[in-house]
């Protein structure tokens, strides 16, 4: 039997496995299959969670964290579970929790299982959760991995001072770990103060991290003098448990299959790995995404960016569908061939493929994807139409000269009115302000400058005193066109080239209508304005 040649077959450094590769130009090297096989989207339904925490509203980086975890349960037909980590009392908000119910259904994000909606692991409330944190904490106490500690805060606080003094590592000294058992049994039965701690393997515990591959270094630590353990608290000495215990123990009764959240965690995934062990239990697959910072490479904070969801819901007027889109592409990298997508088109084209490292957010893409959704809307006609309609009236009405011209029209006139203007100009639409500002001579008093006579406007203007009293011409934009071309070919007879007498009527028509400002075509502004507004703007031009 032939055999093939040794060259033909590699080794992979990571798993040791022997691989064929018959060419390089045709098959991946070992580090691509690994990559593309760490990326590949589950075959069963992932079960995936978003556990905020009640100590502050929603804001940019925790709505991409809930988004990629609702999508990756969406794109493969699994749920989508919220979960409050509202354990810590002293920073709890009072209405953080309303808020955060209010955010994440604006911006399409319902949950399947949850606070509110219910669902078979619950209660969903962590605060509700604590006997249940107490019977594993205990479970764990009759095995070697974990202890009680009955160390002062006091004597805490010293010996950390005391080895940050002398440039040691702060970490616990575990001069509670070699209590026998029936001693800490008792003094834990004569209620004395205590914690319990996890007792970190010798050997760091490492995973396969979806991004970043593997993660950690399976070897023994050196052993010092100066022995320090990161034996993590699981259990407080007031009850509640920390954020180590609970996390793991809720994700493993709630059955999730992959965590996706930010780096900030990586360091405290190998502990949790460490108490899935402790626990014999199957973790999750983990997928840690890059945080997002400005762009001078600072990470995002009130200070020097809002990124509360709300502010960009009501001071913004930002769309929901534009901001999940933009939010989406925070580090996730698709192959679509265009950034523009809906919910349903996020959830079709989704992937596990993220980059590697931070990622800096710029508003360019928010402005050109609010444009793109608002153009997306209007022209099929959804009932987001109605919200921006109401949000450019708002500036309208509050506009200081609006009270001259309110009169016009009654509410559902006014609204009639923006909603024929959005359509024309939805082109330029990127918020409401924007557009009132840029549209102001449809909402505003008119405020035109004189034209001077020539020759030229002089036939422009009486082509136009004549067709505003022709009461049997339809004030329609096709109509309007037709009057407008014959202008532009009575200006042309007068030994002017066509170009330049259309240049010479649309400015003259701009300049009486729209008081020079750029916008719809004159046809569309006239036909909107009305025949009597067009004729006493002529008026006015007249008389100045």
């Amino acid at each position: 039997m032939l055999h093939p040649p040794p060259s033909l077959f590699f080794t992979c450094s990571r798993c040791r496995i022997r691989l064929f590769k018959p060419s390089k130009r045709k098959y991946a090297s070992a580090a691509t299959q690994h990559v593309a096989a760490r990326q590949k989207l589950p075959d069963s339904p992932a079960r995936t969670r978003f556990a905020p925490s009640p100590t502050g509203y929603l804001h940019l980086g925790s709505l991409r964290t809930a988004l990629f975890n609702y999508l990756l349960a969406k794109r493969t037909g699994g749920q989508f579970l919220l979960r409050l980590e509202d354990t810590d009392r002293k920073r709890t908000v009072a209405d953080a929790e309303k808020r955060l119910y209010e955010d994440l259904r604006w911006a399409g994000l319902q949950w399947d299982e949850g606070p509110e909606v219910g669902g078979p692991y619950g209660p969903y409330r962590q605060s509700e959760r604590t006997h249940i944190y107490h019977k594993h904490a205990q479970d764990l106490l009759q095995t070697p991995h974990a202890y009680r500690c009955f160390c002062t805060s006091e004597r805490l606080h010293n010996l950390a001072s005391e080895r940050s003094k002398l440039g040691l590592p702060t970490d616990y000294d575990r001069t509670c770990a070699g209590i026998p058992k029936d001693q800490s049994d008792e003094r834990a039965a004569n209620g004395e103060a205590h914690v319990i701690r996890l007792k970190v393997p010798e050997r760091t515990p490492i995973y396969t991290d979806i991004v970043y591959g593997k993660v950690g270094k399976n070897v023994k630590p050196v052993r010092r003098t100066d022995e320090a353990y990161d034996d993590p608290i699981l259990l407080k000495s007031d009850g509640f448990p920390t954020y180590h215990l609970a996390n793991v123990v809720d994700d493993h009764l709630m059955q999730i299959t992959h965590v996706v959240r930010g780096t900030e965690w990586m360091n405290a995934t190998p502990k949790h790995m460490a108490l899935y062990s402790a626990f014999g239990w199957e973790p999750p697959h983990f997928a840690h995404v890059g945080l997002l910072v400005d762009e001078n490479g600072n990470k995002l904070s009130k200070r020097n960016f809002d990124t509360d969801v709300a502010s960009f819901r009501d001071r913004m007027k930002i769309l929901p569908d534009a901001l999940t889109n933009f939010v989406a592409l925070l580090g996730w990298s698709h192959t679509v061939g265009k950034d523009l997508m809906s919910m349903e088109q996020l959830i079709e084209n989704f992937t596990v493929k993220w980059t590697k490292g931070n990622v800096t957010v710029s508003l360019g893409k928010l402005w050109f994807l609010q444009n793109k959704h608002a153009i997306s809307h209007v022209s099929q006609g959804t009932a987001t139409v109605d919200r921006l309609v109401a949000d450019i009236y708002e500036v309208v009405k509050a506009l200081p000269d609006h009270a001259q011209v309110e009169n016009r029209f009654d509410d559902a006139g006014w609204k009639s009115y923006v909603a024929r203007i959005l359509k024309l100009d939805v082109k330029n639409y990127t918020s409401p302000s924007n557009f009132v500002a840029q549209n102001s001579h449809f909402f505003l008093p008119y405020s035109g400058s004189p034209i001077p006579s020539d020759e030229r406007n002089d036939v422009v203007s009486s082509k136009l005193k004549t067709l505003v009293q022709m009461e049997n011409v339809d004030w329609t934009p096709e109509t309007l066109k037709q009057e407008i071309h014959s202008m532009v070919t009575t200006v042309a007879a007068n030994d002017v080239a066509e170009k330049e007498g259309g240049r010479i009527v649309h400015e003259y028509l701009r300049r009486v209508f729209a008081g020079g400002q750029r916008g719809p075509g004159m046809a569309d502004t006239m036909a909107i304005l009305g025949r009597e507004e067009c004729s006493r703007r002529l008026d006015h031009v007249t008389m100045s």
